[in-house]
């Protein structure tokens, strides 16, 4: 079992994703953003039209001449901006495959042309009182820029979580005593039962051995499934009947892609909050399903408000929502809640699928 995942997560990944991956590493951090995320999108529209209208007011001495103002910057501004942002979405590729500097000025270039087109079409064509074009670079400009360094700083402080938790992982979350349980376990069953014995040792040396890859691009959903299967037959192992696992993924959208190490530190939050302090049997409950574009998943574990350990899940949660948040932005959330004697995680993911 341990050796079907050996292969490199990285060769099945999506191309533009390892292309910005690579970005990052080579330009200190630097990418620009995906154009084809709809939080990307729509935080470009909040935030240029912002700027345009605090423009509008700026630039005008009077109420009476603020309308007429909007409609010079609306007759430009909207059609720039949506035009733009279609030619993006289609250049998405193209553009995640250049150095950064490449690409930022690509951006530049194209925003800048076509502030010139879309000037020239408003002079002809409107009954407008246009300002000069360059005046309209200078903004178009600045407003670019400003958006490049705003995606550029967004993307430096949210990927020290990805570094984050590979060490959290193996410092945090895979704690010494889990390791210290686990051999003795597997020597427990070396003479009586070799085999099993073995493929335990299999399963640990794989579940660290993606602990500290580097897990920067995204993973398929199966093999993300796979490392959990892995890390829970190691509590089975050593928690015997305590533990009882229950699995629902018949609708689960194997090529999916996913941030990998999503799913496993919450089933290790799920045995150390839920199953551990209890004397008795409890259930770790996974339910893994796609709807419409999306992928859920959804994790369930025994809850008692008496346990003094739960505050130890806000880190691994806080963790994983920036992780969701740098690779999906505002088309992934994560949610929990404890109600009577559970505890529940909600993973919500756009539906990616891996290319051939």
């Amino acid at each position: 079992m341990a050796r079907s995942i050996n292969q490199n997560v990285s060769a099945h990944g999506n191309e533009d994703q390892r292309a910005r991956a690579v970005r990052k590493e080579n330009g200190y951090g630097s990418a620009l953003p995906d154009f084809r995320n709809l939080g990307i999108l729509l935080r470009i529209l909040l935030i240029v039209n912002a700027v345009a209208l605090v423009a509008a007011v700026v630039k005008v001495s009077s109420l009476a001449a603020l309308g007429e103002q909007i409609m010079e910057l609306a007759a430009m501004v909207e059609p720039l901006l949506i035009l733009t942002l279609v030619l993006l979405y289609l250049l998405n590729g193209l553009l995640a495959r250049l150095p950064y500097m490449g690409g930022a000025l690509a951006v530049m270039a194209l925003t800048l042309a076509l502030t010139t087109l879309l000037h020239g079409a408003a002079q002809r064509y409107l009954p407008l009182n246009m300002t000069s074009i360059e005046r309209y670079w200078l903004l178009v400009g600045l407003v670019t820029g400003m958006l490049l360094c705003y995606f550029d700083l967004r993307v430096r402080a949210l990927s020290p979580a990805i570094a984050e938790a590979r060490l959290q992982a193996l410092q945090a979350r895979i704690r010494p005593h889990f390791l210290f349980n686990s051999i003795n376990a597997v020597l427990s069953l070396i003479r009586q039962e070799p085999r099993r014995a073995e493929s335990a040792l299999e399963d640990m040396a794989e579940l660290f051995r993606v602990l500290m890859a580097d897990n920067r691009e995204l993973t398929p959903l199966a093999r993300e499934v796979e490392l959990c299967r892995q890390y829970l037959g190691i509590e089975q192992l050593r928690l015997g009947e305590r533990i009882q696992v229950e699995w629902h993924i018949d609708k689960m959208p194997a090529d999916a892609m996913i941030p990998p190490l999503v799913l496993q530190p919450l089933l290790e939050n799920a045995v150390y909050h839920g199953i551990e302090p209890r004397t008795e049997p409890g259930v770790v409950s996974i339910n893994i399903y796609a709807s419409r574009d999306e992928v859920h998943a959804v994790l369930r574990n025994p809850y008692s408000s008496a346990n003094d350990h739960h505050d130890g899940n806000k880190m691994a949660l806080g963790n994983i929502r920036e992780r969701l948040q740098l690779h999906f932005d505002a088309e992934a959330s994560l949610t929990s809640r404890a109600t009577g004697n559970e505890y529940q995680v909600h993973i919500v993911m756009p539906y990616r699928k891996e290319k051939p």
